[in-house]
């Protein structure tokens, strides 16, 4: 399978499967204080985890291998991915959380692997020698070495938009707290 322009379905629709999704969580949830506690605490870490990636990324310009890329080829996945787990736990049904491995596998795992495809077409020897090194998605202990270190740049936190992965995390969260005080 190689990428084309403008991707595969499931990476043109990852996110607004996401929107459709939501709402079935939200009516099936059934949060309780601790729930949403300790969901709003994991799906925290994962916007962390996706702000700091988007800083430190410029796609199809330059391979991103510092910051948390030089822990995990794919950190806005395991943001994303610590962002649904917070958005399940928050919810308080266990069940959700089968539909949620099920919906994440189904849809991440081909973006993954299309999408490192396109990067050893993009950067060949480099990407190859770098994905040796760094795991797909369950993050390495000790970062990547060899490649000139770059800082966070906020510029490219704005220009990729990542505050409103926080704004849909914080009125999801909103909806199921207000669901958890009026419909107990």
């Amino acid at each position: 399978m190689t990428a084309r322009r403008g991707g595969t379905w499931v990476q043109r629709w990852r996110v607004p499967l996401g929107f459709v999704i939501a709402p079935i969580f939200v009516l099936l949830a059934k949060p309780k204080p601790w729930t949403l506690a300790v969901g709003a605490a994991i799906g925290l870490a994962g916007l962390a985890l996706r702000a700091w990636a988007s800083g430190h990324l410029r796609k199809n310009d330059a391979l991103a291998t510092t910051g948390p890329y030089a822990y995990t080829r794919n950190p806005l996945y395991v943001g994303s991915f610590l962002i649904g787990v917070g958005f399940t736990v928050a919810a308080g049904r266990w069940e959700l959380a089968l539909l949620f491995a099920a919906l994440f596998l189904g849809i991440y795992v081909p973006v993954m692997r299309v999408e490192s495809e396109t990067l050893e077409q993009l950067f060949g020897h480099k990407y190859r020698r770098y994905a040796q090194a760094v795991p797909l998605f369950v993050p390495r202990l000790t970062g990547y070495e060899g490649v000139a270190k770059t800082g966070f740049d906020v510029a490219l936190y704005k220009r990729y938009r990542e505050y409103q992965a926080a704004i849909g995390f914080a009125l999801a969260l909103a909806v199921l707290v207000a669901k958890a005080i009026w419909f107990r």
